[in-house]
């Protein structure tokens, strides 16, 4: 059968990352018009720091990683636009989560492996709880940023605008980065820190690149994150490759595609 659904691991796999896959890629459209994406790359490593401690603590990887992912976003929309626009300071603090995380396996290894994993991902070994979990979260990420749709868009679009016409925009910020690391938080578990961007900023990235328009450009990301995904354990299932290297991959071939369409296209 295609996909290996007849087993239960293939279809939590599918659930997961096909969940995850459409709310990461549409919160992703917005990080790239926002030119978040390398904030975003930090909350990742910040969760993993989050889930090492947790480990270290006898508590749930699970849980050190939400906590710490929800804090970090917070924390980031608090300092502004400018600190968040600041690649030398986010790329300090994303070194100091990672090296954070290793010192806390390296003080405890007996559960180590409970947060390695949230550097590589287990697509193919996740429970049917946490497959729940992510379907809970992604639809939950959905529907704030349905609720935040017409306001986000005129602020990622043209902020002084939005000013003018009366749109908090700290608030927006903070409520856009409690989406951000929701999705992070429950997309590292299943595509791993290192590797988030192949949701979060590839097909997003590609949908920019095939059409200008906004709601059709979301439309398509999520469109095209719930194919990478279903591409992804595919090709898993019938070489044996991880799904995140496949993932990665085709997320990769997916952007380069789009950005040579789009060249042909601007010179025809």
């Amino acid at each position: 059968m295609i996909l290996g659904l007849e087993y239960a691991f293939m279809r939590q796999a599918l659930l997961a990352a096909g969940s995850i896959g459409a709310a990461a890629a549409a919160v992703g459209y917005f990080v790239t018009l926002r030119r978040q994406t390398f904030a975003a790359h930090a909350l990742s490593h910040v969760g993993f720091a989050g889930a090492a401690g947790a480990v270290v603590l006898g508590l749930s990887a699970y849980l050190g990683l939400f906590v710490f992912t929800l804090a970090a976003g917070l924390a980031l929309a608090l300092a502004g636009a400018r600190l968040r626009q600041r690649d030398v300071g986010i790329g300090m603090v994303l070194m100091f989560a990672l090296g954070l995380g290793v010192l806390f396996l390296s003080l405890y290894t007996r559960n180590a492996q409970a947060a390695m994993s949230m550097l590589f991902g287990s697509i193919v070994g996740i429970s049917a709880q946490q497959a729940r979990l992510s379907l809970l979260v992604s639809g939950g990420s959905l529907l704030g940023l349905a609720l935040l749709y017409r306001p986000l868009c005129l602020a990622s679009l043209n902020p002084d605008m939005a000013r003018i016409r009366g749109v908090p925009l700290r608030l927006l910020d903070l409520l856009f980065a409690l989406l951000l690391a929701a999705t992070v938080a429950v997309a590292v578990p299943v595509i791993g820190a290192l590797l988030i961007f192949a949701f979060l900023i590839g097909p997003p990235a590609a949908a920019q690149a095939l059409t200008r328009r906004l709601g059709p450009g979301i439309a398509l990301a999520m469109l095209l994150g719930v194919a990478l995904a279903c591409a992804g354990l595919a090709g898993s299932y019938a070489i044996g490759w991880p799904a995140s290297t496949w993932i990665s991959a085709l997320s990769f071939a997916l952007y380069l595609l789009a950005q040579g369409w789009r060249r042909l296209r601007d010179a025809a």
